[in-house]
């Protein structure tokens, strides 16, 4: 794998090689030594251009325990406030040894602008591009719904989809690259998908996608799904009035405790985070026992590992290196 730059570019082999290699990544950061000689000698470049806290440090993490060097750059304070391009920039960090370039961009299509010019000969990794895509967070996601789905049967993940699986993925989808991701992964991995949102915030080219859509959060828990994603309001990307009022949409689309009361037994609660409490989810459904917030932030680090392992170590599935 030369470059991950959207989930919907995989195939089922190709990502359930991926959750696999996570898988061996989490048995061995369980041990001892967290640490392994992997990627010795390489640099991996955190390029970005957004504000990230849960991506930016879980690259951080996944690129040291392989024991690579590691580059982070933040536009704020840099060369780009005073006018550099992405092409600069991202020539100046492989000047510097970058082997790989992890970035996260506002405009939709800059991951693939730099791994299909000639720019550059790092490989590429999209953290999010504008509204487009995330695939390493659709990728975590998935993982840590396969990981319930087998301790719920007594089974191993290792090798295994997520055929028959039902999820639910409520909220800002208009402007949500997370959506759009899980959206497509979930698909190639056999699962079952609906989108719920208010009419406003549903992408017109919702028709295309492989997915069933309503507008009703109440109607879509009625089918028992197995897992509800919640989506952040992405309000700094709204320059308009999406909804009538904080309390209408918390009362319409929110996970409210009634509703996370009438989840069938067993269901998880996921979000990508960070979370606005009292608006899309509330504390009683981020906090309860079925919640699971921070085994999507745990499971990014493995996924991220075993994503770096793969575009910079070969695309093998002979992890006993790692």
């Amino acid at each position: 794998m030369r470059h991950l730059l959207d989930t919907k570019d995989l195939s089922r082999e190709e990502a359930i090689q991926i959750l696999d290699i996570a898988e061996s990544m989490t048995d061995a950061t369980g041990k001892e030594i967290k640490k392994f000689p992997t990627l010795r000698g390489l640099t991996v470049a955190n390029l970005f251009f957004e504000d990230s806290t849960r991506t930016r440090i879980s690259f951080e993490a996944a690129a040291k325990r392989l024991s690579a060097d590691v580059i982070t750059f933040s536009a704020k304070g840099s060369s780009v406030s005073k006018g550099e391009s992405l092409k600069d920039t991202a020539q100046t960090l492989e000047a510097i040894g970058a082997d790989a370039i992890v970035i996260r961009h506002g405009s939709s299509g800059a991951a693939y602008r730099l791994a299909e010019t000639d720019w550059i000969d790092a490989a590429i990794v999209n953290a999010g591009d504008g509204t487009h895509a995330h695939p390493t967070q659709a990728l975590l996601d998935a993982f840590t719904l396969r990981r319930e789905l087998a301790a719920i049967k007594g089974e191993s993940s290792l090798g295994q989809g997520l055929d028959g699986a039902k999820v639910v993925i409520v909220g800002d989808i208009l402007h949500s690259r997370v959506a759009r991701s899980n959206v497509w992964l979930l698909n190639i991995l056999g699962a079952e998908v609906t989108l719920v949102a208010p009419p406003t915030l549903m992408p017109h080219s919702v028709q295309g996608w492989p997915v069933k859509v309503t507008h009703d959060f109440d109607e879509a828990l009625a089918t028992e799904p197995d897992a509800v994603m919640m989506l952040r309001v992405q309000a700094e990307r709204m320059h308009g009035a999406f909804f009538p009022s904080p309390s209408e949409y918390s009362r319409r689309w929110g996970l409210t405790p009634a509703r996370h009361a009438s989840m069938k037994p067993g269901a998880i609660v996921m979000h990508p985070g960070p979370m606005n409490r009292g608006l899309e989810i509330s504390s009683v459904a981020a906090d309860a026992p079925n919640s699971r917030v921070l085994n999507q932030v745990s499971a990014g680090v493995a996924v991220r590992m075993a994503v770096l392992y793969l575009v910079l170590a070969g695309d093998t599935t002979d992890t006993q290196k790692a």
